[in-house]
C-alpha cells in the first residue's frame, strides 16, 4: 500500500472534544489509508471546553508534513484566540490541503486563507463572523464549503460530513461509505442543505412512511407514482405528502430526485455503465434527464463527475 495520507490536526486552546476526536474515528477507519497526528501551537497539553484537558505528542512544526490540516472547534471569547493560533500555519507547506470545522473558520480567516473565498462556519456565529472578516464570503446555510484546498464545514456533525466528503473525493464512495458505516452515518449528505432547519417531530401513534421509501429505494428504477408510495403508506396523497415532509423535511418528488441522483453517483464511480444505463437503473427517463439533475445536484456533467472520483479519460 502507498504511503499513508498524513492528516496533522490543530488542537487549539479550548478545544471542543468531540470535534477533536472526528478525524482521527473517520479516516482511521479508512484502513491504513491515513495517519492522523494531533499537535498544538507549543506541544503543551491544552484545555478543552469541557472539565479535562488534553496532551499531545506534538507541536506545530508537525504541521509541516501534513497532506492535510484540521482546526477544529474552540471556545472564542475574543479576536486574539483565532490570531494566536492562525500564527501556527504559518508552519504548513505551499499546496497542503486545509480544513476547519465549526469555529476552526475563525482561525483561517485570521490567517488570511479566506480572504475573497466562499466559506462556512457555525449558523449561530455568522454576524460575529461577517463583523471580523468582512472580506470573506459567508455560506452560514450550508453544511461544509469545498473551495479546492480549503475547506470549512459547519458545526459538530457536519465534521463528521466534511471528513467523508474528503475521504470521497480521495478514494471513491465503496470507502467512503464503508467507513460511514462503520461510523454508523449518513455517507452522504448534500453539502448545500441546510445548517439547521426545525421539522416538527410525528407524535408516537402516527403511521410513518418509512415503509414506502424503504421500498421507493428497492425500486429505483420504476416509475414510482406519488398515490402508489401513499397507497403503500396507507394514507391519502395529500396526508402522505405532509406527513413524509415532517419525517424527511422535503417533498416525496424531491427526495425520489435526490435519491436518485445519489445512486447514479454511485454508479458512476463503481462501474463503467454508459449514462443511458446508469440512468435507466436509477428511474431517470434518460441520459438527458440525469445530466439535468446532475448538473443542478452537483455543477457538473456525468463524465466529469466520473473523472474527478475515478481518474476515467472523458
Amino acid at each position: 500500500m502507498a504511503k499513508p495520507h498524513r492528516v496533522v490536526v490543530l488542537a487549539p486552546d479550548g478545544v471542543y472534544p468531540f470535534d477533536l476526536g472526528i478525524p482521527n474515528r473517520v479516516f482511521g477507519a479508512a484502513d491504513g489509508r491515513y495517519e492522523v497526528l494531533t499537535c498544538t501551537v507549543d506541544g503543551r497539553p491544552v484545555r478543552t471546553n469541557a472539565d479535562f484537558s488534553i496532551a499531545v505528542e506534538h507541536d506545530a512544526e508537525i504541521l509541516r508534513t501534513a497532506d492535510t490540516v484540521i482546526v477544529p472547534p474552540f471556545h472564542i471569547e475574543d479576536r486574539e484566540g483565532p490570531a494566536t493560533v492562525a500564527q501556527a500555519l504559518a508552519s504548513v507547506s505551499p499546496g497542503t490541503r486545509i480544513v476547519s470545522t465549526c469555529t476552526g473558520a475563525f482561525v483561517l480567516a485570521a490567517a488570511g486563507l479566506l480572504d475573497g473565498r466562499r466559506a462556512t462556519t457555525h449558523w449561530a456565529l455568522r454576524s460575529i463572523f461577517r463583523e471580523w472578516y468582512p472580506q470573506v464570503t459567508l455560506d452560514p446555510d450550508v453544511l461544509f464549503v469545498d473551495d479546492g484546498d480549503v475547506l470549512t464545514s459547519a458545526g459538530a456533525a457536519s465534521g463528521i460530513d466534511v471528513c467523508l466528503h474528503l475521504l470521497r473525493k480521495d478514494h471513491g464512495s465503496e470507502i467512503a461509505n464503508h467507513v460511514a458505516r462503520l461510523c454508523v452515518a449518513p455517507p452522504w449528505r448534500d453539502g448545500g442543505q441546510a445548517q439547521y432547519i426545525e421539522y416538527p417531530v410525528p407524535g408516537p401513534a402516527a403511521h410513518g412512511t418509512s415503509a414506502a421509501r424503504q421500498w421507493a429505494l428497492d425500486h429505483l428504477h420504476l416509475p414510482l407514482a406519488l398515490n402508489e408510495l401513499a397507497e403503500r403508506s396507507h394514507m391519502s396523497l395529500r396526508t402522505f405528502a405532509r406527513r413524509f415532509n415532517e419525517e424527511v423535511g422535503m417533498s416525496p418528488g424531491r427526495w425520489l430526485i435526490q435519491q436518485r441522483v445519489e445512486r447514479a453517483r454511485h454508479l458512476l464511480e463503481s462501474t463503467d455503465l454508459a449514462v443511458d444505463d446508469i440512468a435507466a437503473q436509477v428511474g431517470f427517463a434518460g441520459g438527458t434527464s440525469l445530466r439535468e439533475h446532475l448538473h443542478a445536484a452537483l455543477g457538473v456533467s456525468p463524465s466529469a463527475y466520473r473523472r474527478t472520483f475515478r481518474g476515467v479519460p472523458a
